[in-house]
């Protein structure tokens, strides 16, 4: 009698461990497929940077306000946190973040930064230093694709304004989206990138 029990209970078990739900890894919208993004890739432009000397991030206004008390810092804690609570400025008083650059969690936002995936910096030496301020402001606010993430504070700070030929995400597994979603960026905005930039962005696009 037990080993018709155990046999039959072993099914259940296995759609059990089927259907019981994955850790919550939320990711910003707009993350193309392999052959999208190697389309995309494809059609960028390669060119050398400039003006790198006039750089200014004040030239990116950010955060702004998105809705209610929350602008956009908030609003992607709240978007790829689990469980957050958030007071009545919309500060996260509390909740959980996965870092996909380290593959750390943090409970406290203050260990958590929002990473523009495409610096700033970069941005204006590919090609934004010729926008509007107005345009600027967008790109650097842009919840529409993949260019917000948050991350591990430190991490971000080490990364600063480089290029995937330059700094590459700790987890080689995480690869795969980081060239898709700075890829997709890039298109959308209309950037270049450097001949090396291509190339190790070819080489992560391998990872998929």
């Amino acid at each position: 009698m037990r080993r018709v029990l155990v046999a039959l209970a072993a099914p259940f078990l296995l759609l059990t461990a089927i259907l019981a739900p994955a850790p919550a890894a939320a990711t910003p919208p707009g993350i193309p497929s392999l052959s999208t993004a190697q389309s995309q890739l494809a059609a960028l432009t390669v060119a050398a940077e400039a003006n790198a000397s006039t750089y200014d991030r004040d030239l990116f206004p950010h955060w702004i306000t998105i809705s209610g008390t929350c602008n956009t810092r908030e609003t992607v804690l709240k978007r790829d946190g689990v469980n957050v609570v958030t007071d009545s400025s919309c500060a996260a008083t509390s909740g959980s973040w996965y870092s996909p650059f380290d593959g750390a969690t943090w409970t406290a936002a203050s260990d958590v930064d929002i990473d523009h995936l495409v610096p700033l910096a970069e941005a204006w030496r590919s090609g934004a230093s010729a926008w509007t301020t107005s345009k600027r402001q967008s790109f650097a606010n842009d919840l529409s694709r993949p260019q917000l993430w948050a991350v591990t504070d430190n991490v971000n700070q080490a990364k600063g304004d480089k290029d995937p030929a330059s700094w590459k995400p700790s987890l080689t597994s995480f690869w795969c989206t980081y060239a898709k979603s700075w890829i997709a960026t890039k298109y959308y905005w209309g950037l270049k990138l450097q001949s090396s930039e291509k190339t190790a962005l070819n080489t992560m696009l391998g990872y998929c």
